[in-house]
């Protein structure tokens, strides 16, 4: 009876350890939250890992055109402040992020070129529409009061996210020109500039018309239009007769009693918003009407944000403004700059 009792307890013991053993080599490996097995968590994709800077600690070097001094900046501080500056924080979070990458591979650029045309000894850039423009965490403070916190979050969480990223153009980071509205197309580097860049090509850019900034009116008198252009008007009353487009439909070569001009010295003399311009007399003066804003090279800003919308991704904003372009590792380049001190 003492047998048959210890081999019942036996067979017990060994149904339990069966049954125990397999679920004990499997908690280790389960995950803790949901029980998860390894095998499920292999099927879900991978999170999105960010690029992050495996080069040195870079300097920017500003010249600070207020208080007339230099001042040496933090790469990614200074981005951020050139973002807050260029692009309105309650733009979409893509279209943030493209700016970051512009302005990050802009500077990275200009300091490599080491050519500081129109900068004091020791600059690296100027903090005006010269190069970027850039303000400070006060400066900001000041200019956006209550609304600080919020939008200075909104713009460092954007260039956190393009960390050690910019654009290249076979391996050399590119000019990463933008501007705030296009007239529908952005401009061919060489038709407002004398170089042609390969990435730098007009592209359609339907959404600017959209952006409150599309349109622009300016009235001024025969007098002024007539001084600042160095031109007598015909007195039939007609204006100019537009000679020539450029690929991005803008004004290339217009004619005014028998003098020519390029668009962008139009623009320039006029200070007008755009070279896409029309404009007739009426009276003594000239009215004249603009469509777009800025000189319609690269990534147009307002574009940028309206594909943002539209569920368009920074990269995919970039490649589209930028052709041919590359997302490269910023490390290579900013090891160079420290190699240069």
């Amino acid at each position: 009876m003492k047998r048959v009792k210890l081999l019942i307890a036996l067979a017990s013991l060994l149904l339990i350890a069966v049954l125990l053993i397999p679920a004990l080599l499997v908690m280790p490996f389960t995950d803790k939250t949901d029980g998860t097995l390894p095998e499920e968590l292999r099927k879900q994709p991978a999170a999105t890992v960010q690029v992050k800077s495996a080069g040195p600690d870079v300097e920017v070097a500003v010249y600070r055109s207020k208080e007339k001094r230099i001042e040496h900046i933090p790469l990614e501080q200074y981005v951020v402040g050139v973002v807050a500056a260029e692009m309105p924080a309650e733009f979409e979070f893509e279209a943030l992020k493209a700016q970051a990458l512009t302005a990050r591979t802009y500077i990275v650029k200009q300091m490599l070129s080491d050519q500081p045309i129109r900068l004091p000894k020791g600059a690296n850039v100027t903090d005006t529409i010269m190069h970027q423009v850039y303000y400070s965490h006060d400066e900001l403070k000041q200019l956006w009061g209550a609304d600080y916190d919020w939008k200075m979050k909104r713009i460092t969480d954007a260039v956190e996210a393009t960390q050690g990223q910019i654009v290249t153009y076979n391996n050399v980071p590119i000019e990463a020109s933008f501007f705030s509205t296009s007239n529908g197309f952005t401009e061919n580097s060489e038709a407002y500039w004398e170089n042609d860049f390969p990435y730098l090509k007009s592209v359609a850019s339907p959404w600017d018309q959209k952006s409150p900034k599309f349109y622009h009116r300016t009235v001024m008198s025969v007098a002024e239009f007539e001084q600042k252009l160095g031109v007598t008007l015909p007195k039939d009353g007609s204006v100019g007769v537009v000679i020539s487009r450029t690929p991005g439909k803008r004004v290339d070569v217009v004619e005014i009693n028998g003098k020519r001009f390029k668009g962008r010295e139009i623009r320039e003399k006029l200070d007008l918003k755009s070279t896409d311009f029309t404009w007739v007399r009426k009276g003594d003066d000239i009215i004249i009407t603009t469509k777009g804003y800025g000189h319609g090279v690269g990534m147009s800003q307002y574009g940028a944000n309206f594909m943002a919308k539209q569920g368009k991704t920074y990269d995919e904003i970039v490649k589209y403004y930028y052709r041919g372009v590359t997302i490269s590792s910023a490390a290579a380049f900013l090891n160079k700059l420290t190699a240069k001190k």
